[in-house]
């Protein structure tokens, strides 16, 4: 399977593989962004906890959404 990735990757164009990484780094960003605010206790945000976690586990489960398209996306 990896290698079928790997292969697909080399044979998109060079526009191809730059939103592909693009795709990744954004999918990463929300991620990231999404644990920092629901577990970094010195965020300047002023929001009640359960609010943090609400905010904090709807952008993880974006970056979710985001990262199936991308995978959906690029197995064809």
């Amino acid at each position: 399977m990896l290698r079928n990735m790997l292969n697909n990757f080399q044979k998109k164009s060079l526009k191809e593989r730059f939103l592909l990484v693009l795709g990744i780094l954004f999918f990463l960003i929300y991620l990231v962004l999404g644990l920092m605010i629901m577990f970094w206790e010195k965020l300047p945000l002023d929001m009640e906890p359960k609010y943090r976690y609400a905010f904090g586990g709807l952008l993880i489960v974006y970056s979710a959404i985001r990262f199936l398209r991308l995978i959906n996306s690029n197995a064809e």
